[in-house]
């Protein structure tokens, strides 16, 4: 089995959401490796000496246990164009370090990035969650490939909510958005529906 990896945000010398990646983690270590120990995160993570005062992407492999952790300097790239894209069978309900499936679905896109239906429902994109604007509140499928940290962070505090999105609902969205470690909800830009193609 491939390696896992958590992609944790590391903002002014502090890491986000550590106990999102950490309980991910622990997770996929019990459920894939019958592991019964738990890694804590906040004992086997610092910050590098130069990573202080931007924003910084730590990537941290493991499996029964860590075996690499890299930071590398963090820029958001810009995300316009989404193309729809389809693949009954494809799973990646635990955060493996083979994305291949995921880049082979996004490789002739023509697009930023691509949304993945699965079985006539949205799920998410190649690499993040994504929300909708119903015109009062931002909700999310209740289908994701993968339970993102960001998400579950902002459904726990009520400021997006799951919904079932079928491909034919799309059309009954104002604008979308993109989520995931990095990307906030407040600074993640806006997607026009009519860019969904």
């Amino acid at each position: 089995m491939c390696l896992l990896f958590e992609t944790i945000k590391v903002e002014n010398g502090v890491f986000q959401n550590l106990h999102y990646h950490e309980a991910r983690m622990n997770d996929a270590r019990k459920k894939l490796l019958d592991s019964t120990d738990n890694i804590e995160l906040e004992k086997s993570l610092s910050v590098p000496a130069g990573c202080e005062n931007e924003i910084y992407k730590c990537r941290v492999d493991y499996d029964h246990y860590i075996h690499k952790i890299d930071f590398t300097p963090y820029k958001a790239g810009k995300i316009n164009t989404l193309k729809l894209v389809y693949d009954d069978e494809i799973s990646y309900q635990f955060k493996f370090t083979d994305r291949s499936r995921l880049e082979e679905l996004k490789k002739n896109a023509n697009a930023d990035d691509v949304i993945i239906v699965k079985k006539g429902l949205i799920t998410d994109t190649s690499f993040s969650n994504i929300i909708f604007l119903d015109g009062k509140k931002w909700v999310t499928p209740s289908t994701p490939l993968l339970k993102g940290t960001k998400r579950q962070e902002l459904l726990e505090k009520e400021i997006i909510f799951e919904q079932l999105i079928k491909l034919s609902d799309l059309k009954n969205f104002k604008k979308a958005k993109l989520i995931n470690a990095m990307l906030d909800f407040e600074s993640s830009t806006e997607i026009e529906i009519k860019n969904i193609i």
